[in-house]
This record gives C-alpha cells, sequence and structure tokens, in this order.
C-alpha cells in the first residue's frame, strides 16, 4: 500500500481508505449501501488491514449513528492499529441544534461520536456541509478546543464551495487555529467538476482531497453498458435521485473506453476507474466501499500497478467535460492559459 500525506500535515494515510457507509444498514438510502454488521464488519476490516488500509470513513448522519457503532464493535482491542475519519454537521435529528457546526453541536456531536466509536480522539473531523448561519470563527475556535482537549488530531471539511474553504483558511491562519487538511470530494471520472476550483485551491493551500464515490454512485462497477438494462441488484434503482447527476451518453462513452482498457490491462473497471484517480493531483486517498469480500477484494486491486500515460490521456479525452464559467477560458484560450495552466 502507499502511504500519502494528508494535505500540509504529518498525517500519512493510505491511498486507499475504506468507507464505513455500508455498516449499519439504516434508512433507506444507507440500507441500500449496505447492512454490514459488527460480525460482517470485522472481517472487512481484517481483509483491509491485511492489504495495508488503515485508514476508516464514516459519519454520525450514517444509518443515524450506527455505522459509528459498528466500526467501533469491529476495531475493538485494536485502536491503535487504525485511523478513524469521521464527519458531522448535517441533522441527526429535528431538534433546533441537532444540526449546523454550532459550538454545541460540535461538542456534544464529538462527545456522542467518541461513545459510539469506543475510543477517546477522532483521527480527523470533517465538517460534513458549510453552515452559513454559525460563524467561521466560532466553528474554528471550537475545533481549536477539541484539539487542545486531545478529542481530534486533524480537521477537515467536505462538499465546500471554493470560497468557503478559501475564508476558512484565511481566518483559521489569521488567529492560529488549526487548518483544514483534508477535503472529502466527489470525484470520478464522470464527475470532474473537482478539477476547476477546488482542486486549484487544495494544490494552492495544501488541503488533500479524500475521495468519495470513485466509480461515480455505482456507475463505473462494470455492470452498466449502453443499450442494457441496469442489473437486478444495483442500487441505482433505490439511490440515484440521492446522488450526483450523469449523462448517460458520457457514461456510455467512458465505459467503452474502460472496456477496452480492462482487455489490454487484464484489470476490472473498478480498478481502472480508481487507478485513474490515484494519479490526479491532490488526491491522498480514494474511499472505497464495499458491501461485501468479494467487492472489497476486487477494489483493493486498483493499487500497486498504474495506467500508462496514453492510457490515461483515453480516459481523459472520454471523460472531459466542458469546465464552467470562469474556469472555460483557461482550458479554452491560449492567453489565459499562459497565465493559469490548469491544475491537471
Amino acid at each position: 500500500m502507499d502511504y500519502r500525506y494528508l494535505g500540509h500535515s504529518g498525517l500519512k494515510v493510505p491511498a486507499l481508505s475504506f468507507g464505513a457507509g455500508t455498516f449499519g444498514g439504516q434508512g433507506p438510502l444507507f440500507s441500500a449501501w449496505g447492512t454490514s454488521d459488527a460480525k460482517e464488519a470485522t472481517r472487512l476490516i481484517d481483509i483491509c488491514l491485511e492489504a495495508g488500509v488503515n485508514l476508516f470513513d464514516t459519519a454520525d448522519v450514517y444509518s443515524n449513528g450506527a455505522s459509528e457503532e459498528v466500526l467501533g464493535a469491529a476495531i475493538k482491542g485494536r485502536r491503535d492499529k487504525v485511523l478513524i475519519s469521521t464527519k458531522m454537521t448535517l441533522p441527526m435529528g429535528d431538534g433546533p441544534n441537532e444540526a449546523g457546526s454550532s459550538r454545541s453541536r460540535l461538542i456534544d456531536g464529538t462527545e456522542a461520536a467518541l461513545r459510539r466509536l469506543g475510543t477517546d480522539h477522532i483521527d480527523l473531523l470533517q465538517l460534513h456541509a458549510f453552515d452559513a448561519f454559525t460563524p467561521i470563527e466560532e466553528v474554528l475556535s471550537t475545533l481549536d478546543a477539541l484539539v487542545r482537549a486531545g478529542k481530534i488530531r486533524q480537521v477537515g471539511v467536505s462538499n465546500f464551495a471554493g470560497w468557503q474553504l478559501m475564508k476558512s483558511l484565511a481566518l483559521a491562519e489569521k488567529h492560529g487555529f488549526p487548518r483544514y487538511v483534508a477535503h472529502q470530494v466527489y470525484y470520478s471520472l464522470v464527475g470532474r467538476d473537482y478539477e476547476f476550483d477546488l482542486m486549484p485551491l487544495g494544490l494552492d493551500q495544501g488541503v488533500g482531497a479524500l475521495v468519495w464515490s470513485p466509480l461515480g454512485w455505482g456507475r463505473l462497477t462494470g455492470k452498466i453498458r449502453r443499450g442494457q438494462p441496469l442489473p437486478e441488484g444495483s442500487r441505482l434503482h433505490q439511490t440515484a435521485d440521492f446522488g450526483p447527476p450523469v449523462d448517460d451518453e458520457k457514461l456510455y462513452d467512458i465505459v467503452d473506453v474502460l472496456d477496452a482498457l480492462a482487455k489490454e490491462t487484464s484489470r476490472t473497471v473498478p480498478q481502472i476507474a480508481i487507478n485513474w484517480l490515484l494519479q490526479r493531483p491532490t488526491v491522498a486517498s480514494v474511499i472505497i466501499g464495499a458491501r461485501n469480500e468479494t467487492q472489497l477484494r476486487d477494489n483493493l486491486g486498483a493499487v500497486g500497478w498504474a495506467l500508462t500515460s496514453e492510457q490515461i490521456a483515453r480516459l481523459d479525452k472520454a471523460s472531459a467535460t466542458v469546465p464552467p464559467y470562469p474556469a472555460f477560458p483557461y482550458h479554452r484560450q491560449e492567453g489565459f492559459a499562459r497565465l493559469n495552466p490548469p491544475a491537471v
């Protein structure tokens, strides 16, 4: 397993990490992701640790806390061998203070997560979304207090806009608060928006990307192809509306190239899609999820080899999209490109 520094920090994380959203299986969304109990989760974590995957990502909203509970039970007795990443900010109930990043929510949420995980510290705490109602200084000062208390060790965010992340970083530097070193983002061959604003920001500011849904919400598994119905077991039947939208024709064009590369490399479609991500700038770790041992072992096969530059170029071409304004002039007009070369 390759280990990489997480952004501008001294923490090394594995190139592949495991997403525990499949643990617990409560509610319409998360039950479709997976329903692993503590026994099955323990087996999956055994396989991960054997392969060098020691970072496990979860969130309080995953199955209403059940994911954290199952993860905690599965790592019991080997906490020193794993890194735990969890997230909070999204609603955990209907109460007025059960959502957001207020001081109350972050302190109470951290204590609750520690109890569910059965640990005394969280290696990486990420804000699951930007809270526009809470002053950023309040958020950062609370995180600073939690770091000083030893309850969290690194801080990051997820699903932030560029200005939200940059303003937070600037205020952290101004006041001497912990800086965000990670940004958990959606990034895949069928979703490359990350490249146009957030990736250059990450390069400039030392914020590493933790990639969620690297297979495009289950679309890059190799089971979805032009002219064929969705497989019966595909979670897209139940969860497509929850995930990022994808143009079907674009998807099929990308899958055509993935199929060709699978034959050339004797690798699977998911392995190729993940390997492409591992060679992108700022990517510290790609979060893989698995409902069973077969899926997990296949995803683990994405490391230990590399696509050639020619193969990457073919995937780049098939998955390319027109950048949104104001990014498109910098990609399409020579004068702009000379002043600001693209990150990729």
